[in-house]
């Protein structure tokens, strides 16, 4: 029932990022967190079932056993037989700060798999009925020009009503470097708020987008009646440049921009791909 798997980064590339018109394609693997480690899976059914376009995905969950720094959950799913690519629609809204993209850098496109923030929203659901926030670090690989987002990792964390803190950042930056994987952005939930960006949520974005130009902050808001979830980043250079000359802390106001542009935008560069698969790490 147990089996041992170890792949070299090449090898770990091409299954992550395998595009198939077959349901015979085999589950990604899973890879340990350091070479001296011994890595089991354990396959068995898992209990839940994600409905996308009216059919339930099945996903098989695996436990990792290792000894540092502690069990992870992991979750695969095999991808659909046809891939469908999407431009992310903006709902409608009276905010207009992140309505249109405004006049930015060229981006690389990147691509994500809907089902992902949908399984993120059903792994926080315990929090989101408790009123907490949740977070998590999304991981991708770079091929030919766009990014893909293969990995999710959800780190140990406090949380209150609106505000989420990642705890012992070491594990999530070691699954990052042993595997390879670009930050190229972040998820949270506002539990109890509408779909937007925080003082604090901004700051956060800053951090990631300063690395990579391409990083993106989805906001899953599930009591919005306007919009469920949104995926911003902030303006470049003029959000940018706000956020690098502030010095304030927790909840607070910015001013715009000189030249009258939002803070930050909807991301026009982010794509869902219907045959994306990927890993869920919860480290919790």
């Amino acid at each position: 029932m147990t089996q041992a798997k170890n792949c070299g980064m090449a090898e770990e590339r091409d299954q992550r990022l395998n595009f198939t018109n077959g349901d015979e394609a085999e589950l990604a693997s899973l890879y340990s967190l350091d070479s001296s480690l011994c890595l089991y899976t354990l396959e068995f059914p898992c209990q839940n079932l994600f409905q996308t376009d009216g059919k339930f995905q099945h996903i098989s969950v695996h436990t990792v056993t290792q000894s540092s720094p502690s069990p992870i959950l992991s979750c695969v799913e095999k991808p659909l037989k046809h891939a469908h690519v999407l431009p992310i629609p903006v709902a409608n809204s009276d905010t207009s700060s992140y309505n249109q993209p405004a006049a930015s850098n060229v981006l690389q496109d990147i691509h994500i798999s809907a089902r992902l923030m949908d399984n993120f929203l059903e792994l926080a659901r315990e929090n989101t009925e408790k009123d907490l926030e949740t977070c998590g670090v999304l991981g991708a690989f770079l091929e030919k020009g766009t990014y893909y987002v293969t990995t999710l990792i959800i780190p140990k964390q406090k949380s209150t009503s609106n505000s989420c803190e990642a705890l012992k950042e070491e594990e999530f930056f070691t699954i990052q470097n042993e595997q390879s994987l670009v930050p190229v952005g972040w998820i949270h939930t506002h539990p109890s708020q509408s779909c937007f960006m925080s003082s604090i949520d901004l700051h956060t974005q800053y951090s990631y987008q300063v690395m990579v130009p391409e990083a993106f902050a989805i906001v899953m808001a599930p009591t919005d009646s306007s919009r469920s979830y949104g995926i911003f980043r902030l303006s470049d250079p003029s959000g940018m440049n706000v956020l690098k000359e502030c010095q304030e802390t927790g909840f607070h106001p910015h001013s715009e921009p000189p030249n009258g542009s939002p803070i930050y935008e909807h991301c026009s560069n982010v794509y869902t791909n219907s045959n994306l698969r990927f890993e869920i790490f919860d480290l919790r």
